[in-house]
């Protein structure tokens, strides 16, 4: 018997059995329907879940000045901390293991264009704070060491401020009055959906040079003079993510006379860490609900050797007729092992198939915040056929091993004696 007369034969066999068939290749697909859609979910999740926190920031510590907790230095606890202008030039040069290390001060300003006025929370920092907190622009640009270093007096607005300024007028190269103080507009921020905050959503300020601001808008009494709210740290890499935590609470400690362990004077708003905490959620997430699917796909494959059990039964005169004819044990072996094959196949097929025309009609509706979609990839699709090869292997051997084992005379008795 050619290949082709094999294909043919299987084919007529399964449709002859086509009840069973299909029940049989349900379990597949469904298996493999299953493992896709939960690791297409789990990715869109997790993925959601990371762009989220990156609206706020991407790996960004808010370091914050609090009461000290501990004794240091023969001085007392319970102390009042406060963070100065330049603490972050000498903390930068202390934490190597730093990328950006900048003071962020922040204070409500009296802003008046020539089409409407408000209060509005106005922040100092260095140029990198766009980069970190992820304030990308929609127009113009946000503000450069140049504008910093002269102290220039521009202005980068959040989205809502802007409209609140200009409504839908063009608001580039347009004068504010900051407290009756002159500020060109530069840049107009892209709107971002931001998840957390500490001091009021990006959409909502005004953001100017460190040098401008400071010199404009300082803190006033009764806080305490040339002070800065809080410092924005950011290491290198996750790598030296501790490193650089250590060497900030060191540097700061010995600055301020306060002991590096002390975490209520310094206070830390670790984003680094709590992406690593939410990523092994993520996975922990894949992990079950990928394992439901392999089991799901493992239990088909056991339904898919059961039913080429009880067709080895049920054939049991065929096998021996065949065998008794002059058929060899391998092609009784090839022929049972390629019906196996081609259910798990094309049960599989239809199972990708379905399973991605799934995820595509899902993606095509709006997504919340934290999700952003069924993300297929080639891993879960490698994944998914890997796993097919190993079932249908499995599932085969055993039933085709036990059709070639037939013995033609024992099977034409047990057939003629039933």
């Amino acid at each position: 018997m050619n290949f082709t007369d094999l294909l043919r034969d299987t084919a007529a066999t399964l449709w002859a059995h086509k009840r069973r068939t299909l029940l049989t290749m349900f379990g597949i697909a469904w298996g493999i329907i299953s493992i896709t859609i939960m690791v297409a979910a789990g990715e869109g999740l997790g993925d959601g879940i990371q762009k989220n926190q990156e609206t706020f920031g991407k790996d960004v510590m808010i370091v914050f000045a609090g009461r000290t907790s501990m004794q240091a230095g023969g001085m007392r606890s319970g102390r009042l901390i406060r963070w100065l202008e330049d603490d972050y030039i000498q903390v930068a040069k202390e934490a190597p293991a730093c990328k950006h290390v900048m003071p962020e001060l922040g204070n409500d300003v009296q802003v008046r264009s020539l089409f409407n006025s408000g209060t509005i929370q106005t922040v100092g920092s260095l140029p990198p704070f766009a980069e970190i907190r992820s304030v990308a622009p929609a127009q113009g640009r946000f503000y450069n060491d140049e504008d910093n270093a002269e102290a220039r007096n521009v202005a980068f607005l959040g989205s809502d401020t802007k409209k609140q300024l200009f409504a839908e007028r063009d608001a580039l190269g347009q004068t504010i009055w900051m407290n009756g103080i002159p500020y060109t507009v530069i840049g107009v921020m892209k709107s971002k959906e931001q998840n957390s905050s500490y001091d009021g959503f990006d959409t909502r300020k005004i953001f100017i040079p460190f040098n401008a601001m400071r010199r404009d808008f300082p803190n006033k009494p009764p806080a305490v003079e040339h002070s800065v709210d809080r410092l924005l740290v950011a290491p290198w890499s996750l790598e030296t993510h501790m490193d650089c935590v250590h060497q900030l609470r060191r540097t700061l400690g010995r600055l301020h006379n306060f002991d590096p362990r002390d975490e209520e004077a310094a206070g830390i708003w670790d984003t680094v860490k709590n992406a690593q905490a939410n990523r092994m959620i993520i996975v922990g997430m894949e992990v079950f609900m990928g394992a439901v699917g392999v089991a799901t796909l493992f239990l088909g494959g056991l339904s898919v050797m059961n039913v080429m059990l009880v067709s080895v039964r049920e054939r049991t005169r065929e096998i021996g007729v065949r065998m008794a004819l002059g058929a060899t044990r391998r092609s009784i072996l090839r022929q049972f092992f390629l019906e196996t094959i081609f259910v798990v196949a094309i049960s599989g097929g239809v199972g990708l198939i379905t399973s991605y025309g799934f995820c595509g009609l899902v993606n095509l509706a709006p997504m919340p915040p934290f999700f952003s979609g069924m993300l297929t990839n080639w891993r879960v699709a490698a994944m998914s056929i890997a796993l097919l090869g190993v079932i249908s292997i499995l599932s085969a051997l055993y039933p085709a091993n036990l059709a070639a084992s037939v013995d033609p005379i024992e099977a034409l008795r047990f057939e003629a004696g039933g």
